[in-house]
């Protein structure tokens, strides 16, 4: 498959202890976060990697991550996660965005108008 040695740029959250590493950087960097939460066996949330990947590539400004619910289940439970997949977009600790299901229109509308009201 073509593009696949390209590097990713939706970083998968591995434990707690990544995600709290994460949450740090992006708030030091002052930068959103846009957490895509899914699992291996969630059809859709898989068919959401490739668009969510594509976003990433356009708005570099922002930290894009991928949490598996399974494997980083306090995670999940923490941002209320119940519905596979969950996207939430946060800035400086807090959920500023919340969307279950995979509406990639939605997702984008709210990811260019939280890009597009960082512009001062």
């Amino acid at each position: 498959m073509e593009g696949q040695s390209l590097k990713s740029r939706v970083l998968k959250v591995e434990s707690e202890e990544s995600w709290e590493s994460f949450m740090a950087q992006a708030r030091s960097q002052n930068s959103p976060v846009f957490v895509h939460f899914g699992a291996s066996w969630c059809i859709p949330s898989l068919a959401m990697n490739s668009y969510v990947e594509e976003l990433a590539m356009t708005h570099q400004d922002l930290l894009f991550l991928f949490v598996d619910v399974d494997e980083v289940k306090r995670v999940a439970s923490k941002m209320d996660v119940k519905a596979m997949p969950t996207f939430v977009i946060m800035k400086d600790g807090a959920v500023l965005n919340k969307m279950v299901g995979a509406n990639s229109e939605e997702i984008r509308k709210r990811v260019e108008a939280l890009t597009n009201s960082q512009v001062t």
